[in-house]
């Protein structure tokens, strides 16, 4: 293969594994602001506005991560996600605890699992350095007035 078509985001050098330890801890930071943030209350309204940022958040950082690494890059930054959230889940110390076991917080974890999984099956165009079409090819690969002579303004076809 010449350099030209090895695709960079396959080839797992030092370059990609350092990518993928980045998307874990991106992961990790996502998924500790997330857990925190989620039931912050937003100007006072009752609804879930945090919880909706907090996933939307989560999904960006996963399109980057894919985009960014390929799946290597989404499966370390699924798996740094999904520690942090668990770890942060469990009762503290003193008896407190940052996801309860209401509602929201089963919307925040199982929502954040289904939002990675959703972007794990996302087309694999959307993620390619290639253009989304090719160039249009004309009967016998000539460019339309190829071949019409060219006058002295520079325009075509006119004989003039």
């Amino acid at each position: 293969m010449t350099r030209s078509t090895v695709d960079p985001v396959n080839t797992l050098g030092a370059r990609g594994i350092g990518r993928v330890v980045g998307c874990l801890l991106l992961g990790v930071l996502v998924g500790v602001v997330g857990t925190v943030m989620h039931r912050a209350v937003v100007l006072d309204v009752d609804l879930p506005i945090a919880l909706v940022l907090c996933l939307l958040a989560t999904a960006s950082t996963g399109i980057l991560a894919r985009a960014w690494t390929g799946y290597g890059g989404l499966l370390g930054y699924g798996l740094g996600w999904v520690v942090a959230v668990q770890i942060l889940s469990l009762e503290g110390p003193g008896g407190d605890v940052l996801v309860p076991d209401e509602p929201i917080g089963y919307v925040w974890i199982y929502g954040g699992l289904l939002v990675v999984a959703v972007v794990a099956f996302l087309p694999r165009r959307w993620f390619a350095d290639q253009p989304a079409r090719r160039a249009r090819t004309w009967e016998g690969g000539a460019e339309p007035f190829a071949s019409a002579p060219e006058t002295r303004a520079g325009q075509f076809g006119t004989h003039a």
